[in-house]
């Protein structure tokens, strides 16, 4: 089983979305290569509105089209019910607090719990 989240400092830094469809292909690949029968759910992750609505709906496809192409389970966005709730994140307001992570931990097992 690999659960892969990746993508969301890509996308602080400004990473050609290209290059992280790439990336995250490439992580699926070799995982097959070397365990065939691995199951992959793969955690989706969103660009904040800041970026422009066509960057934002971009990257958040780029995570929906890398699990139907590789045929991975997907988590459409990890940080579903936590992200821009202040009460649920650090002073940081990008990475959950203990409250916060207890959400996400919820979130990935309700995709890992039928599956496993």
């Amino acid at each position: 089983m690999l659960v892969l989240e990746l993508g969301a400092n890509d996308m602080l830094r400004g990473l050609d979305l290209g290059a992280l469809r790439e990336n995250l292909r490439t992580i699926v690949e070799k995982t097959r290569a070397a365990h065939p029968n691995a199951r992959i759910v793969i955690a989706g992750m969103r660009a904040p509105a800041n970026l422009g609505r066509a960057y934002a709906l971009a990257f958040e496809e780029t995570y929906r089209a890398l699990a139907q192409e590789t045929q991975a389970l997907l988590i459409p966005f990890l940080l579903e019910g936590v992200a821009a709730d202040p009460s649920l994140n650090q002073a940081d307001g990008i990475h959950p607090t203990a409250a916060g992570h207890r959400i996400v931990a919820d979130t990935v097992w309700q995709a890992l719990g039928p599956i496993l």
